[in-house]
């Protein structure tokens, strides 16, 4: 039986114990949290083969220059004088790039619609119940310009064989009439499902150790002994543990332990917030809110308005300007809706690991045959979970890989 130790216990670190466990491994998942909160727990809960185009796209490097000092904006960059973070800007503006988008989205669709059916497959095989819907996403916008944008998105989406509808005014009334007057229209991605996020990835904790994975939190690895061009073991502060293989699924703090290997995994945090309102809204149907960049998933109990991304540093400091954008989005796009002050004051942010050209890393590197990164999801880590942890366990058991692993190589920045 194979020993493997997993650093990180997000989607990407549980769903990997999930595929690895299903391939007979005795697996250790290790995370410096306590597996409550984070990005993994606080996220839109979207599986979106809709976000077919890479962050990394031309015209959001002018785009974010103009938001990029204002702190309420959608897009901020904290001024700061940080090399890593101008390494990986520079790695940004050379991927972002026509040619780059167009060899990149093919394979972003690919895994967020093998990603889809491998959580609808989880369905099946897990025993206890989670919440699923495939309701689509709407993009809700309320300015012309916004309008011909998506439109443009849509024709691109429909050539590629996803379910999308546009949708006028009157249209979009009649499936989500909570909609305010400002909102002309929207583009209906039928392709895409959500779910509940916080709820899921603690049932699927609970099921894993059930069945035998190891789960130890609060525990940091600090460092790794290497022997042979293999590495050994994880070193933590009072405790070593040794196995046959380690996945590195560590969200952004992947990037300095990679460095630990003399490995470069250029990985940014970038911050999202997100609030629960647990009181009927009326919002039936997620929608993404354009201009806003904030998202809106009817969940299990309560309605989730999340969104914004923010450069600061790893850190989980609630920006309460930040925190106003999202509620005063809500009250632009929906009608009668205010997200109380009890509701703002329960604001809570997490890192999302954002790779430089929009496409996550994810497997073997080719320095130590015994590593497998699984990191850099930036905003489609929930979606890409479960092809995230089934192509983890193709590359640590020795089996032919479900997709071509070119494109999301980690050693695709190499020294």
């Amino acid at each position: 039986m194979k020993k493997v130790i997993v650093i990180g216990g997000g989607i990407s670190g549980v769903c990997s114990a999930y595929y690895l466990l299903r391939e007979g491994c005795q697996v250790t998942v290790i995370d410096k949290s306590n597996l409550t909160t984070g990005a993994s727990f606080i996220n839109a809960g979207y599986l979106s083969p809709s976000h077919f185009i890479p962050l990394a796209a031309p015209g959001i490097i002018t785009q974010g220059l103009k938001w990029m000092l204002n702190s309420s904006s959608p897009f901020y960059i904290k001024p700061r004088i940080d090399f890593d973070f101008f390494k990986w800007a520079l790695y940004f503006k050379k991927s972002a790039t026509k040619k780059g988008v167009e060899r990149l989205s093919p394979v972003l669709k690919e895994l967020n619609l093998k990603s889809q059916t491998l959580f609808e497959d989880m369905i099946d095989d897990l025993d206890f119940k989670f919440h699923y819907e495939k309701k689509g996403v709407l993009m809700a916008y309320t300015e012309a310009e916004s309008e011909k944008h998506e439109l443009e998105i849509a024709h691109w989406a429909k050539e590629e064989g996803l379910e999308v509808d546009c949708l006028n005014k009157d249209e979009l009334s009649k499936i989500q009439p909570v909609l305010s007057n400002h909102v002309i229209g929207a583009v209906h991605y039928k392709c895409d499902s959500h779910m509940t996020p916080n709820h899921f990835i603690r049932d699927l904790r609970t099921w894993l150790e059930k069945n035998g994975v190891v789960f130890k939190t609060n525990l940091e690895v600090l460092d790794f002994s290497i022997k042979n061009s293999q590495i050994i073991s994880a070193i933590t502060e009072n405790e070593v543990y040794n196995a046959d293989d380690f996945v590195l699924a560590s969200g952004c703090w992947t990037s300095p332990l990679a460095s630990k290997l003399n490995l470069n995994i250029p990985i940014q945090g970038g911050k999202g917030y997100s609030m629960d309102v647990h009181r009927p809204t009326g919002i039936t149907i997620p929608a993404i809110l354009i201009e806003a960049r904030a998202a809106v998933t009817p969940m299990d109990g309560f309605t989730r308005f999340a969104g914004t991304m923010e450069f600061s540093g790893n850190n989980t400091i609630v920006r309460k300007e930040r925190v106003e954008a999202i509620a005063k989005a809500a009250i632009k796009y929906y009608k009668d809706l205010e997200i109380n002050e009890k509701e703002r004051a329960g604001a809570t942010s997490g890192l999302r690991p954002v790779s430089p050209d929009g496409v996550p890393f994810i497997g073997k590197t080719s320095k130590y045959a015994n590593l497998t990164i699984a990191a850099g999801h930036a905003m489609l880590g929930w979606s890409l979970g479960p092809i995230t942890g089934k192509l983890v366990a193709e590359e640590v058991c020795n089996k032919k890989s479900s997709v071509n692993l070119t494109p999301i190589s980690p050693d695709r920045f190499k020294k």
